[in-house]
């Protein structure tokens, strides 16, 4: 099989994108870009897993994720850029798949455990789709061949279970699939405002697109330091909820003098909010000026899959036409 540079990913169009997709997602896609064949797509057949009594809701966020990839640096002239479900294909693939993936194999991959109890009482997730979801994204990967699969540490028990039905499916009908290795991206840094795992579902996510004077407001209360009940409380920076955001927004050298202020309780937590602050916005201020100014044309983001998805379909094709010749299904 040929060695290739293609890249493939994907991201659920659940809601707007927060800074924890930009740092743990869309900054490392921009870079891959750079030197590296990509297809990147709106999964919308994956939202479906958590998001099929609300179907209506997923299609308005989709030219809403799209704009915020070309806002961040993405070029779709260079990047594939592609709505899921507008690629029959990949349904195609993920049937045959489900028919040699054992069930056991699903039953054990942690995210799904995670998922299930974490939405627990909220969302009936006793579906195949849910339970089957990870078929889905094989087949999302597989039918495109790449050798490498950007994800992060918590996402490999995923691509090790693409990797395993790649390995099921040349072993009974030949080699197609090559088993793709893992690009590991740097996690997101960023908890969330309450301390917690950055989520929307948590409600402790800064938007992309929020508006400025709300990011400021959102910070004032943020949870920062527990050390430091009292303004002469000595803090430990290394174990405080904001500072994490003043590495990635704020100048080395000031984060340096924040860390020693912080430990010799010079410096309050409100002050130190305020800093952070400022420097967010100063960070979200450009992303939203590009995003306004795409915004102007409302038919860019479905232009845009237009023409993606026509030419996904093509790669796509190429791939089913070779394992239906495998499975005899071609007449």
């Amino acid at each position: 099989m040929t060695v290739n540079k293609r890249i493939v990913s994907g991201m659920r169009p659940t809601g707007p994108l927060h800074l924890g997709h930009y740092f743990g997602v869309l900054d490392s896609w921009v870079e891959l870009a750079k030197d590296h064949e990509c297809f990147f797509f709106v999964a919308d057949w994956h939202a479906l897993t958590t998001e099929y009594a609300e179907p209506q809701k997923v299609k308005g966020f989709v030219p809403s994720l799209v704009t915020d990839w070309v806002a961040a640096g993405l070029d779709p002239a260079k990047v594939v850029m592609f709505q899921q479900s507008q690629v029959k294909e990949h349904a195609e693939l993920h049937l045959l798949l489900s028919m040699i993936t054992p069930v056991g194999w699903l039953e054990r991959n942690p995210t799904y455990k995670d998922v299930r109890d974490q939405l627990d009482g909220t969302k009936d997730l006793s579906t195949y789709g849910f339970l089957g979801y990870p078929v889905l994204m094989a087949s999302d990967i597989l039918i495109y061949k790449p050798t490498r699969v950007p994800v992060g540490h918590d996402q490999l028990p995923h691509l090790e279970l693409t990797r395993e039905i790649a390995r099921r499916a040349n072993h009974l009908w030949g080699e197609i699939f090559p088993e793709p290795e893992a690009k590991l991206t740097k996690a997101s840094k960023l908890p969330g405002l309450d301390g917690r795992k950055m989520s929307k579902s948590y409600g402790n996510a800064i938007a992309l697109g929020e508006d400025l004077a709300g990011v400021r407001k959102r910070i004032t209360p943020m949870l920062t330091c527990v050390k430091r009940a009292r303004l002469k409380d000595p803090g430990e920076p290394n174990e405080c909820n904001l500072y994490p955001y003043h590495l990635l927004f704020t100048d080395p050298q000031k984060c340096e003098e924040i860390a020693v202020s912080c430990r010799e309780a010079s410096i309050g937590c409100g002050e130190c909010k305020k800093i952070m602050a400022d420097n967010l916005c100063a960070f979200l201020e450009p992303f939203q000026q590009r995003r306004a100014e795409l915004d102007k044309n409302p038919d860019l983001a479905w232009d845009i899959l237009r023409d993606g998805n026509e030419r996904a379909r093509v790669a796509a094709r190429a791939t089913i036409e070779e394992l239906r010749e495998k499975l005899n299904f071609n007449f």
